[in-house]
């Protein structure tokens, strides 16, 4: 059932890639199948439809489309491109940063992945740039920048690793995870060919105009977000409906025209996908991958291992909240089980797993770049949206490969270097 259920998921994507047809469609029809060769029921494949991912899908991309309604985001974007004026090389490397910033300062990578991946989309098609190029990137940063002592992921890891017995890991594990993101962010632009970007597509600042008021009003509502969910504690996607209402009864823009321009396409994908991915998971087929990976661990695979495991636990929960807790106490164990491995390399690496995984379009950091192509990109038609759907795949398995790569052959001698108990 196992085996079964991973070939039937992998040939879903196949098919809707060869016959040009939008992945969820033919995901969810292929879960009709899957549940009734494995004795299911209809819910189980309706119930692996996320409600929360709904949520945070339509939520965002409805109050960033009011945003651009106004011209706002695409004057943003101008401004950002014109201040680097010919040094176009300039903005990988700020939105790398901005991405560390914004989730670094506190508030975590939930908050940034708001904000990141569609003011990167936009700025890289105001400059020429691949969209998803720079929007990996902006990821990446936010990725690393998680795991400062501030966030919300630095509090759950120095839990878990309290109650193993270790203190003071952050420092170890935001060095490993910067180490890693930087490494995977110049393949992206190499393999991405950013580099051949000589001459920006760009006007110059003093030929801009100022934002209107109605502008500034629609980029407060991204301030608003970030105080429900920070301040309040309100989900992601309700924070942003609450904020797109906000602007909308104010009269920066028509509600009609803005829900026209969802990425409705994306989103029946990623929620499709996901379902056909929860009843995999649930007949073992997650596990199985993992049990597998496990089953090899020696002191010299352990730290690479761990990562892959944690990213394969990614795809199907939430890193935040299921695989940090769940596998970070676990690092103590492996260690004295395996001999000549730290526990606090392995953690690095879980903590490395379960962050970059989430460029699988399946989970929300590759879902919003897809949300996010499919509102600023003319014509982002079902041949688009499965094709960037499949390159998020390869990318998120080639972060996967990079992360065992990188913690094999560092995060071993980082470890020794910083972590000191």
């Amino acid at each position: 059932m196992d085996v079964l259920a991973l070939l039937l998921f992998i040939a879903a994507i196949i098919i809707a890639f060869v016959r040009h047809v939008n992945v969820g469609i033919v995901a969810l029809a292929v879960g009709v199948i899957c549940v009734r060769l494995f004795g299911m029921t209809d819910k189980t494949l309706i119930g692996g439809i996320s409600s929360s991912m709904f949520c945070t899908l339509v939520g965002i991309t409805l109050l960033f489309a009011v945003i651009k309604d106004t011209g706002a985001l695409d004057l943003l974007a101008k401004k950002i491109v014109a201040a680097t004026g010919n040094r176009v090389w300039l903005l990988p490397i700020a939105m790398y940063i901005a991405g560390f910033v914004v989730a670094g300062v506190g508030p975590g990578a939930i908050p940034a992945l708001a904000i990141i991946p569609a003011l990167a989309v936009t700025t890289a098609i105001q400059v020429g740039y691949n969209p998803l190029m720079l929007a990996i990137i902006g990821e990446l940063g936010l990725m690393a920048g998680r795991m400062t002592i501030l966030t919300p992921e630095a509090a759950i890891i120095t839990d878990a690793a309290s109650k193993a017995g270790f203190s003071g890991v952050m420092m170890t594990v935001l060095i490993c995870q910067t180490l890693i993101t930087l490494v995977y962010g110049v393949i992206v632009f190499v393999a991405y060919k950013g580099y051949k970007l000589k001459a920006p597509l760009h006007e110059r600042e003093a030929d801009l105009p100022a934002f209107t008021k109605n502008q500034l009003f629609s980029l407060s509502g991204i301030i608003m977000m970030l105080v429900f969910m920070i301040a309040l504690k309100i989900n992601i996607g309700l924070a942003a409906f609450a904020s797109a209402a906000i602007l909308v009864l104010c009269g920066v823009a028509k509600d009609g025209e803005c829900l026209k321009h969802l990425p409705w396409g994306t989103i029946l994908m990623v929620l499709g996908v996901g379902a056909l991915l929860g009843v995999v998971d649930k007949v073992g087929g997650i596990k199985l991958m993992s049990s597998a990976i496990s089953s090899i661990m020696t002191s010299s695979t352990a730290t690479p291992l761990m990562g892959i495991s944690a990213g394969l636990l990614s795809l199907v929960s939430s890193a935040l909240g299921v695989v940090y807790p769940t596998m970070m106490p676990m690092c103590a164990d492996i260690a004295n089980q395996v001999g000549g491995v730290s526990p606090v390399a392995l953690m690095a690496a879980v903590g490395s797993g379960g962050s970059m995984a989430g460029l699988s379009p399946m989970s929300t950091g590759g879902a919003l770049i897809l949300a996010a192509m499919g509102t600023n990109i003319e014509n982002f038609n079902s041949t688009k949206q499965t094709k960037v759907f499949v390159q998020l795949l390869i990318l998120a398995a080639g972060a996967l490969f990079v992360i065992a790569v990188v913690s094999g052959l560092t995060f071993d001698a980082i470890t020794d270097l910083t972590f000191h108990p």
